[in-house]
């Protein structure tokens, strides 16, 4: 399991990149952020099933529970939905 982590956690540092301070020799140093992209993730469920995906996203290491929006309420009686927008490497 320890290794399906560290493999899950390579491939996540790699599509969100590293080093975000330090551009690379093709990126102006004018501009960091110039070949990322917002991405936004939306979970909706359960109030459990989302802060149970939260949790477990933040043990992965791919966001920390902080990075989300609070459970906001659906027209759905017995669902919550929350919201992250991460930058990503392209």
């Amino acid at each position: 399991m320890a290794q399906l982590e560290n493999s899950a956690q390579s491939k996540l540092e790699q599509f969100l990149g590293e080093n975000l301070d330090t551009p690379t020799p093709n990126q102006s140093t004018e501009n960091p952020f110039s070949n990322r992209e917002p991405i936004k993730h939306l979970l909706i469920g359960s109030p459990k099933a989302v802060t149970s995906t939260i949790h477990y996203l933040q043990v992965i290491g791919y966001a920390n529970v902080r990075d989300w929006s609070p459970l906001l309420p659906t027209n759905n009686s017995d669902e919550v939905m929350s919201i992250l927008i991460r930058q990503i490497l392209m």
